[in-house]
């Protein structure tokens, strides 16, 4: 296993560290240590990409497993922040629906043996998504945060929209039987 793909376990390995986070430790503590944590899982995401490009091992293992982190990680956060009210749980349901429909296509394509690699549009989804989720679970109370907060989540929402829509425009010929 190359070292991308160490890093992207690793940031698998944080998702249960991050909602341990969120759950166990008393209140005024719990939400900066999961920030932390879900910026260092973040920045592994970065990081993992970076590495395989650079030294040239981009593998198989890491186009299914790094987007498979990526899911864990941000369907986590988005769920506790639904908990605490943070976020509507119908914007929620479509950011997680929309991984499960892409990580469906990912799967019908692997099996025609195409691989669908993240796209531009997919990629700022999840720069934007993390970007959110931090400024949003930070729970800034100057207007300024929160109105930015909004617009964040709708942002997100709409990139989900436009991400989706893309991939399955792009791969419309890999799912016709």
């Amino acid at each position: 296993m190359n070292l991308a793909n160490k890093i992207t376990m690793a940031r698998m390995f944080l998702v249960p560290i991050f909602v341990a986070a969120t759950y166990i430790l008393p209140d005024s503590y719990a939400k900066y240590v999961a920030v932390g944590i879900f910026l260092i899982a973040s920045l592994t995401d970065w990081l993992d990409g970076y590495l395989a490009r650079k030294m040239n091992e981009v593998s198989n293992f890491g186009k299914y497993m790094d987007p498979l982190a990526d899911k864990l990680l941000v369907s986590a956060a988005l769920i506790y922040m639904v908990e605490q009210g943070l976020i509507f749980g119908w914007i929620v349901a479509i950011i997680i629906g929309r991984e499960f429909i892409i990580s469906g296509l990912r799967l019908v394509a692997s099996d025609k043996g195409v691989v669908i690699s993240a796209s531009v549009w997919g990629k700022l989804k999840t720069i934007v998504t993390m970007v959110m989720i931090i400024e949003v679970m930070l729970e800034f109370s100057h207007p300024v945060f929160v109105v930015f907060g909004q617009i964040l989540i709708y942002l997100a929402l709409i990139l989900t929209v436009i991400s989706a829509t893309d991939y399955i425009v792009k791969n419309l010929a890999t799912f016709k039987d």
